[in-house]
């Protein structure tokens, strides 16, 4: 694996490479440059750092242990060592197609998780990954001038999170009931998210859009909460559109919801 100048990764553990090398064939943009580190404040934030000083499209940084993650609105995202995957990818997609990026992800990560593990997880507007309710992975995309840094946050052990992460969130190995391979898991989701970029980057679009509307059908018909003009509106998320709005039946219309905070009830 290539390491790029000036960073300081440790070698890639075993679990991840054997996992990865297996995949190798089918990772595309993410097969050349993978970064390994023990623990750092974010793996978006040294991947942006990196994308910055012009790294290549397909960089993948991984950490053992975050302690600054976050997820979308500035949230913390809990990382504790060993019990998930944590990992930023630079993206340098054309206006298009980062338009879709986050709901590629979405389907991705789903598709990687079930491919690897059995599992059937399902997607949450905007960036969530759900299995029975509970929250598995999520996805923070955050754009600069001339790229994207896409982060993935799996949880796959069960972990010692902080009570208001555990009242929502759950595991694969809580959901499978006995130890996975977060090597083959991570292989799984860059495989899946470099063949559903190359869709977006091929006007592919309406394809990652109808993955993503079928991974969401347990979500779609219930009633979400949002803040518009500032008050708080409450409807029915129906779809999202071809651009992936999330469109809200709201008494006899419809709106469409672009960005923002989204509960859903």
């Amino acid at each position: 694996m290539e390491r790029l100048r000036g960073s300081d990764p440790i070698s890639l553990p075993e679990e991840f490479a054997s996992g990865l090398a297996v995949t190798r064939d089918r990772l595309g943009i993410f097969a050349q440059q993978i970064l390994w580190y023990s623990e750092v404040g974010s793996t978006n934030d040294l991947a942006g750092a990196m994308a910055d000083r012009n790294a290549a499209e397909g960089l993948v940084v991984l950490a053992d242990r975050q302690t600054a993650g976050r997820g979308r609105l500035g949230r913390t995202w809990a990382s504790p060592s060993g019990a998930g995957i944590y990992a930023s990818v630079v993206l340098r997609p054309s206006v298009t197609v980062a338009t879709l990026l986050t709901i590629a992800a979405g389907v991705a990560v789903a598709e990687g998780i079930a491919s690897a593990t059995g599992l059937s997880p399902h997607v949450k507007w905007p960036n969530d990954v759900h299995v029975g309710g509970r929250k598995l992975a999520g996805i923070l995309a955050e754009g600069a001038v001339g790229h994207v840094v896409l982060g993935i946050g799996i949880n796959v052990q069960s972990a010692a999170y902080p009570p208001d992460v555990a009242a929502r969130a759950t595991s694969i190995e809580a959901e499978l009931s006995c130890p996975v391979d977060r090597g083959v898991v991570l292989a799984e989701c860059l495989a899946a998210l470099a063949s559903r970029y190359r869709e977006l980057q091929s006007g592919r679009g309406g394809q990652v859009v109808d993955a993503w509307r079928r991974r969401a059908a347990p979500m779609l018909g219930r009633r979400v909460e949002w803040e518009s003009a500032g008050t708080y509106q409450v409807g029915l998320a129906e779809n999202i559109d071809d651009d992936g709005a999330l469109i809200v039946k709201v008494g006899g219309q419809t709106q469409k919801i672009r960005s923002g905070e989204v509960r859903w009830l």
